[in-house]
C-alpha cells in the first residue's frame, strides 16, 4: 500500500486587533510581536523534517510563518490567493457588535446558514468551498506520499477538516481554530483520509 499525503494545516499567528471581535477576511492585517513569535515557534517543529511542498494564503500573516518554516528547507514557499480567507466585504474590519446593532436580520440570518448566506460583497462558506477544495485537490494530486505545509486562516482551515471527517459544512462553528495551531490530515490515494490532530499547540 502507498504512503499517504501528509498534510501539514497550519493557522497564522496572533494578528493586530485581535482583541475587537471583527471580520479580518481578506484584509491583509500584519501579525502582532507574539503573533511573529508563534509563527517562528511553528518553523521550528519542521527543522528535522524533509518538506515537499510549503503552500501559504498570500496574505502577510500566513506568509511570515510559511517563510520562517522555508529557513529550514530546501523548497520556496508557493502563495496562493485561493487560499485566503473567507471574503467578507462590506463586513471587513467592521466589529461585531456594530454589525449586531446596524444589520441585525442579515447578521442573524447568516447565523442560521452560514453555508449559504454571504455578507454584502463578501462569501458565504459554499463560495469559500468551491474556491479551496479545487486547490487542495491540486496540491494532494502534486505530492504523492510527500509531506506538504499549508499556512492558512481560521475559516479555510476548517473546511479543510470537514472534508477530511466527512462531516456537513453546516459544523463549520464545530472546530476550533486557535492562532498558529497545527493539524495534520493523511490522504490516501483511495482517498481515504486520516485526521491526527486537530487545532495542535
Amino acid at each position: 500500500m502507498k504512503n499517504p499525503t501528509r498534510v501539514h494545516l497550519l493557522r497564522h499567528g496572533q494578528v493586530e486587533g485581535y482583541e475587537e471581535k471583527r471580520y479580518n477576511g481578506q484584509a491583509d492585517i500584519p501579525l502582532t510581536v507574539l503573533g511573529r513569535r508563534q509563527s517562528a515557534s511553528l518553523a521550528g517543529r519542521f527543522q528535522s523534517r524533509r518538506l515537499a511542498a510549503i503552500y501559504s494564503s498570500d496574505l502577510q500573516r500566513c506568509r511570515f510563518a510559511a517563510d520562517q518554516i522555508a529557513l529550514f528547507q530546501q523548497v520556496t514557499p508557493l502563495y496562493r490567493t485561493s487560499l485566503r480567507e473567507l471574503c467578507a466585504g462590506d463586513w471587513e474590519g467592521v466589529p461585531w457588535a456594530a454589525l449586531q446593532r446596524d444589520a441585525a436580520p442579515l447578521w442573524q440570518a447568516r447565523l442560521r446558514d452560514i453555508v449559504h448566506i454571504a455578507p454584502p460583497g463578501g462569501e458565504s462558506f459554499s463560495m469559500l468551498a468551491a474556491r479551496v477544495r479545487p486547490e487542495l485537490q491540486q496540491i494532494i494530486s502534486s505530492h504523492p506520499e510527500g509531506e506538504v505545509v499549508i499556512v492558512s486562516h481560521g475559516g479555510v482551515n476548517r473546511l479543510i477538516l470537514l472534508d477530511a471527517l466527512g462531516a456537513p459544512l453546516e459544523s463549520v462553528m464545530r472546530i476550533e481554530q486557535d492562532y498558529a495551531c497545527h493539524n495534520i490530515i493523511d490522504y490516501y490515494p483511495d482517498r481515504r483520509t486520516s485526521v491526527s490532530l486537530v487545532n495542535g499547540r
